[in-house]
């Protein structure tokens, strides 16, 4: 197995890894000011709940744009450019704190407008994660990742509370907009090697967005693991939204003691970090994110009961465990199911999901607990975990672990008899099998399996056709939007695709003939 240090052999990623944990540190400052800060303004639960709800909401509404973005664009210019503007943001509401002219709705907005920050580069962040290690030290470099997240996390509230206490609510603001200056220079120093050479324009937005969804939409691996997460994150968002108010009013502490729940949870994470690779070999990734649903269950009936701070310490320290145990694995599980032309917007659509699911949990537990109290809503949140390991047991994860999922390449350019022009479209592809008798509902089972990578690779609409008076003779249709975009199904076909064709070419008699159809119009032609 792996070593957890492995991946900081190399160069770009040990820098890079520094910059962030350091980012990151000033990010749950941040994080942990804000939301105390909102229990000075307003104490009402929803709305101190509703400052978790407008960090995360933006993740939901924006990450699939910039998934998109980051695919399409050079990834290094494109998180230059957007921490930059985060930077400016935090700068400038860490200046209107200082100046002591926040309402709760200006600090709703600045974290609404830097959560939009955080999920323009949040994809893109996850998908350079490739490009800084070789494929064997994938899995503990997304791992130390976590790792790294959880560290800043043990550090940056504890050291906000102390900061809060010593110089004002002030000053972890001004430290969060400070620390991104690392990650800047660290971009600045890095230059990726050198990717596949793009013979293709690249995508346009629009088109990339639809390309991002029907991939997702047609990627069972992936799907598992988004249903994993929804299950986790909507009851697990209880304790991040509720926390604030187990601080203050359960136990009755100030800022230190809210430092110090979100520190230990870091700490908690750091730990379970050390233990992931020996519980991931005796577990299994299925079991594994059971038990930290397990754990975090725990965690929130802890959580109800505390009313003093060793409880809800304890809770931190099993809440910390249980969401790396939970998030490395599921992270891990859509790494391994994603090909590097569409890895960033498939990233974006897991953090979609975990945003939405995060900001959907955390409006509904602070409604719940301004009718109940914070103590019902937490005890009905563990009792949901706990529910949703047997609802969502038969979601496997890291399905996509043993497939080869690098280009192939193996699909010979389309023969034309003159000039098509890019635009020109929708495509019609056709393929003329001939299969014996015996082989009928075993082509036709292998070729309906095949029928998921066409639709995933660009086609919108697929269909297979048995000949009325040739017997044995059947067609394959799929429509694509664009000759561009069919010629991008040639390049997005991978290893573990020409295995599949492979396969399903041992029970057809001869090659299949393969034609192209593009939709005639009396304004376009194929020209000589």
């Amino acid at each position: 197995m792996a070593s957890p240090l492995r991946p900081f052999r190399h160069p770009a990623y040990a820098a890079l890894w520094t910059a962030t944990v350091v980012a990151n540190v000033g990010t749950w400052m941040y994080s942990s000011a804000a939301s105390w800060l909102m229990t000075e303004l307003d104490t009402d639960p929803l709305m101190v709940s509703l400052v978790q709800v407008a960090s995360s909401l933006p993740m939901f509404l924006f990450a699939l744009p910039a998934g998109a973005l980051a695919d399409i664009a050079d990834r290094r210019r494109y998180l230059l450019v957007a921490e930059t503007v985060i930077t400016a943001l935090a700068t400038i509401f860490a200046a209107l704190v200082w100046l002591d002219v926040v309402t709760p709705f200006i600090l709703l907005l600045f974290a609404f407008l830097i959560g939009a920050g955080a999920a323009a580069v949040a994809p893109a962040w996850q998908a350079i994660v490739p490009q800084l290690v070789p494929p064997e030290d994938l899995t503990p470099a997304i791992a130390a990742n976590s790792v790294g997240v959880n560290i800043s996390r043990a550090i940056g509230p504890a050291l906000g509370g102390v900061l809060t206490v010593a110089a004002g609510i002030a000053a972890p603001f001004w430290i969060n907009a400070l620390a991104n200056f690392g990650t800047i220079g660290a971009l600045l120093r890095w230059h990726p090697p050198p990717g596949r050479h793009e013979t293709l324009p690249a995508e346009r937005l629009s088109s990339a967005l639809r390309t991002g969804l029907r991939y997702a939409h047609n990627n069972p691996p992936l799907k598992a693991t988004l249903m994993r997460a929804i299950g986790f994150f909507l009851c697990a968002s209880a304790y991040w939204a509720l926390l604030p108010l187990v601080a203050r009013t359960q136990i009755a502490g100030g800022a230190e003691l809210y430092g110090a729940l979100l520190g230990a949870i870091g700490a908690g994470a750091i730990a379970g970090a050390f233990l992931l690779p020996n519980l991931r070999k005796k577990l299994g990734p299925d079991r594994l994110v059971a038990a930290g649903a397990l754990g975090t269950a725990t965690t929130l009936l802890m959580y109800a009961l505390a009313r003093e701070a060793a409880t809800a310490i304890v809770a931190s320290l099993i809440a910390g465990a249980s969401w790396i145990a939970v998030l490395s694995t599921l992270n891990v599980s859509v790494q391994v199911a994603l090909p590097e032309w569409v890895r960033a917007r498939g990233l974006a659509v897991f953090v979609t999901v975990f945003s939405g699911a995060v900001t959907l949990g955390s409006a509904f537990w602070g409604q719940l607990a301004g009718w109940a109290g914070v103590p019902v809503a937490l005890s009905i949140a563990a009792a949901a975990q706990l529910l949703t390991i047997p609802l969502t047991w038969r979601y496997k994860l890291q399905l996509g672990d043993a497939l080869d999922l690098a280009p192939s390449m193996h699909w010979p350019t389309p023969v034309v008899s003159g000039k098509v022009e890019d635009d020109a479209g929708p495509v019609l592809v056709t393929v003329d099998y001939r299969v014996d008798a015996a082989h009928r509902d075993a082509f036709l089972d292998a070729l309906h399996g095949l029928s998921r990578q066409r639709r995933r690779d660009g086609a919108y609409a697929w269909g297979v056709f048995e000949s009325t008076n040739e017997a044995g003779r059947y067609l394959e249709t799929f429509l694509v939007e664009s000759w561009l975009e069919h010629l991008r199904q040639h390049e997005r076909i991978t290893q573990a695709d020409r295995l599949r064709e492979e396969e399903l070419r041992k029970l057809v008699c001869g090659m299949p003939e393969v034609t192209h159809f593009v939709s005639a119009s009396p304004l376009r032609r194929v020209t000589k």
